[in-house]
């Protein structure tokens, strides 16, 4: 069986300010190589656990796959098709199979639009009707376990769990194949934790995705993972 994904000596590098005097004696620009080299495979219907201690760049080598930040070098090659070779029209094309949910479900929602708006955007965006929106939107509340009622309401008036489960609808929205979890429950109370992991678990046979599940957490990564990757 062919990855979904192949990431091969994927490397980002960011520039460290420098100071005046830096400047004035012209030292050359320092880098800080947030990811080194890494290679990764990933197989369609797969759970792979990213672990490893903070700071290590597991978050910033899963945006850089989905170039939400730009790799400096190295090969993210994604149901054929390597994204670092693509324009920017072109992969705003290829995200809609490729999907985040983000650690805080406090600040990844916008708080000035409803429900039914941060879910039908991506919607939107990837051309269903909008006289179908709502109704596609109320099937995906359904989905992750919140009434239909929601769609009406703001961020700010449910728990963290509950808009957890509001970013995942977000991501489900485009029809993903592949989702990153980015420590999507480490913000999350024990009990909420094992609820929203369950509602992964019950979307990814429903849909057959495939996930990137990053995490410090060694009892939940190795509840969730079929393989686990340590960096």
């Amino acid at each position: 069986m062919r990855p979904l994904l192949q990431v091969r000596d994927l490397k980002v590098y960011f520039p460290i300010r420098q100071t005046v005097l830096d400047r004035l004696q012209r030292k050359p620009q320092s880098m800080l190589h947030a990811v080194d080299g890494v290679d990764l495979d990933i197989y369609p219907g797969e759970t792979v656990g990213l672990v490893g201690e903070s700071g290590c760049g597991k978050s910033t080598m899963a945006r850089a796959i989905l170039r939400l930040y730009e790799p400096t070098s190295g090969q993210i090659i994604f149901d054929g098709q390597d994204l670092c070779r693509l324009s920017r029209q072109e992969m705003r094309a290829k995200r809609k199979d490729m999907q985040i949910v983000f650690q805080d479900p406090y600040a990844s929602l916008n708080p000035r639009h409803t429900v039914g708006q941060i879910i039908g955007l991506p919607l939107l965006i990837y051309g269903t009707p909008p006289e179908m929106i709502r109704t596609r939107v109320k099937v995906l509340l359904d989905k992750v376990g919140l009434p239909e009622s929601a769609i009406d309401r703001f961020p700010h008036q449910f728990s963290g769990g509950q808009r957890q489960r509001i970013a995942i609808a977000r991501a489900l929205a485009a029809g993903p194949k592949f989702v990153v979890a980015d420590e999507a429950v480490s913000a999350l109370d024990v009990s909420i934790q094992a609820q929203i992991i369950n509602l992964l678990q019950e979307l990814q046979k429903e849909f057959g995705l495939t996930y990137l599940f990053i995490t410090h957490d060694l009892s939940v990564v190795s509840y969730v993972s079929d393989r686990i990757a340590v960096m």
